[in-house]
This record gives structure tokens, sequence and C-alpha cells, in this order.
């Protein structure tokens, strides 16, 4: 008989080493670089090595493949060679040669298809954060129906009782087993990551350097630039709001390239749809974007006016109207207290990492006095810097004067 290795971080052994139907819950919480995402698919893709299975990969929303947990199997399965001979990894599905299926859906919107699903040996719900009371009792009345069903849900904790918080945390049941990792947890934790968290120790204030690499609650702060002024919400545009308005901001390897769409009625911003990622090459920039955004190309976008040859190479492909936003002395402090003068920003919940900006955006705090300093850190502000290139042009205009919105 031939047998395998399985290296884990030492925190995980006593969640994943016990066999299937030890538990009902397997939980993981904590920050970026712990790991908990890749070594949760690469036990997931274990188990359906060793017998069939079908697994069910959920988030509250996928609008999409790309946004689902199918890339981290992907990774996961590529890590071990037995692992990628038993697998079929198609762009959009998942197969194991024994049967085994992995099943990708999201839960908003998607409640009844959920409901309508059949035998499910293992659950994940990735991001369960942002999962609502409504969608787990949904959801657990569906998938606990096979012998040894389980659930395991993974997340970096954001607010003290949220649903998942509760469920987990607060009021744990007795057929759980849950754990906290970090990046510290994490003995394969890359090299180039730590460069990335030292930078951001420096540059960060403590309470979001804590919820983003340590696992903490994201607690507001005066140092979040856009703090008490926004939330998620679904909403569709209507014929009589302003807009839209588009913006975009280049980037590459360590930064994305962000670009949004955004409407305005009345005293409020809407943030309807984003598009971007890293490593996109620049003429692939357009189709990228407008897969994600229906309709991109037939509107005006304003992207960084700072790379013109960029903004010169996405129109000759697939961004025909993209021109660059206006800049001037003082343009991103008048551009982020005119975001600030609305009575709230509206992001719908599909824009993900423009809603995880919104959090994060911030000024540095000096590390000794904990003063909020008045300039930017240089992090999680790309589709911010977006959102301000699309509303450039109204920063200076008399009818939308900050503050005195009409």
């Amino acid at each position: 008989m031939t047998t395998a290795t399985i290296e884990l971080p030492p925190k995980l052994v006593p969640v994943f080493g016990p066999p299937r139907g030890s538990f009902q819950y397997r939980n993981l919480h904590g920050g970026r670089g712990s790991g908990k995402s890749f070594n949760a698919a690469k036990m997931a893709a274990i188990w359906g090595y060793a017998e069939p299975l079908r697994i069910l990969c959920t988030r509250e929303f996928q609008a999409s493949i790309s946004e689902s947990f199918h890339a981290e199997l992907k990774a996961a399965i590529a890590s071990e060679p037995w692992l990628e001979a038993h697998y079929d990894v198609g762009v959009d599905y998942l197969k194991g040669s024994n049967g085994t299926q992995f099943i990708f859906r999201g839960l908003r919107r998607n409640s009844q298809s959920v409901k309508s699903l059949a035998k499910i040996d293992l659950t994940i719900v990735e991001e369960a954060e942002d999962v609502p009371e409504t969608s787990w009792l949904a959801l657990e009345a569906t998938v606990f129906r096979q012998p040894k069903s389980e659930l395991w849900a993974l997340w970096n904790p954001r607010q003290q009782g949220s649903p998942v918080d509760k469920r987990f945390r607060e009021n744990p049941p007795g057929n759980a087993v849950t754990a906290e990792i970090n990046w510290s947890d994490n003995p394969f934790f890359p090299a180039g990551l730590d460069i990335l968290r030292r930078r951001e120790q420096e540059r960060l204030d403590t309470a979001t350097y804590d919820h983003v690499w340590e696992g903490g609650y994201l607690v507001n702060s005066d140092a979040q630039v856009l703090a008490g002024k926004w939330r998620q919400a679904e909403f569709e545009p209507k014929d009589t709001w302003d807009g839209p308005y588009q913006g975009g901001d280049f980037g590459y390897a360590q930064d994305p390239t962000a670009a949004v769409r955004c409407y305005i009625h009345g005293d409020t911003l809407y943030v309807s749809h984003e598009a971007g990622g890293r490593g996109i090459e620049l003429d692939d920039i357009g189709k990228r974007v407008c897969d994600g955004i229906p309709g991109y190309e037939s509107y005006v976008s304003r992207w960084d006016s700072a790379s013109p040859g960029s903004i010169s190479i996405i129109t000759r492909h697939g961004v025909p109207k993209a021109t660059s936003a206006p800049k001037w002395q003082g343009s991103v402090d008048d551009g982020i207290r005119f975001l600030r003068s609305f009575k709230e920003i509206v992001i719908h919940p599909r824009c993900k990492s423009t809603i995880n900006e919104a959090r994060l955006y911030s000024y540095k705090v000096d590390r000794l006095t904990g003063d909020v300093l008045p300039v930017l850190v240089d992090a999680n502000n790309h589709y911010m810097d977006a959102l301000r290139y699309a509303v450039s042009p109204m920063i200076k205009n008399k009818r939308y004067n900050m503050g005195n919105l009409l």
C-alpha cells in the first residue's frame, strides 16, 4: 500500500487529524498569510481522493467561478502530484477519477439552488464573516442530511457578534472544533509575504494591522478615511440617477489594476460594479474590465493621468472612451473630502475589493503618540483611487460643491 505524508501547520493537526465524521463543524479563523484556505482546500481534496464525495464550496456572494473556492482548490491539488493525477480540473469544474465532485454556489439569491442540492458530504463556507443569519439557517438545514456530513467555516474576523462569530466563538456547539491561525502559526509562510507584512506593520495603524494580519476584529478608528461613511447593500441603478461614472487605476504585480462604476443620486454615492486584479497585461485590461462591468466600453472612463501611454494602449484594446482623470495640486485631499461630503456611500456586495479597501483605506498613525497624521498610507487605495478618478470632474463643479450636494 502506498502512503503519503501530509504536512500541516501544527495548529491544524487537531482540526484535520480526526477522521471524517468526528465533528460536524471544523472552523478556521485568522488573518492574512495563515494558510487556512489553502490547507482546508488541500484536506478537502485529500478526503475526495480517499472516497467519492460531493463537496459544496460556497460563499455569500459569487458572481463567477473566478470568485469561488475553485482557484484555492486548484493550487492545493497542484501541490501534490498524486492529487493532480487524480483530479480533472477544468475552467469551471473539478472532478475526481473516483466520482468526487466539487460544486460551487453563491448563497445570496441562490438559496433555492442550494436547497435543491442532495447528498452533500462536505460544505466549505469561505469568507464566512459575510454570511448573514438567514443564509446560515437555510444552508445548515440542507447540508446535514448525509451520514458524517460536515461543514467547514473559514473567515477573517471583522465584527464581534457577527453571525459566524456568535455561532462558533461566542456559543460554540459541542460537536465543533474551531482554531485561530495566523501568519506566525504557518511554518510555510512565504518570505515575500513577510516583507509585505513588515512593511504594513510600519505603515498601518495598529487596529488595521491587527485585523489584516493578526485576525483581530476591525475596530473603527479616526485613521480610517471613510469611517462611518459607507455601507454595503444591494441596489439597482435607476434612470433618474446621475451616471454612470467610471474610473480606473493601473497596476500589475503587487498593486492590482482596479476599475469601478458608480452613480450619484441626491446625497448618496452608489458603487455598482468593480473589475480588476493583479498581473493583468495592458492589452488584456479591456477584456477583463468589460467582462466584469457590463457595457464599460460604452461610457467614458477616467484613468490615472500619470500613465498616458497605458491609457493609449487600452483605448486600442477594448476601452475606446478611456481618458485621463484631471489632477491638480491637492487633488487627492480634495477627492477624499468630496467622497466624505456624501451622506453615505453605498457599495454593492459584489464589489468585494472596493468594500475591503473602504474598510482599510487609512491615514498614517504615529506609533509613539497614536496621533493620526495627515498622510495617507500607500496601501489599500487602488479601488479608492479609481473611485476618485470616476468622480474627479465633479469635485470642483459648483453643482456638486463639497458638503452641499444638490
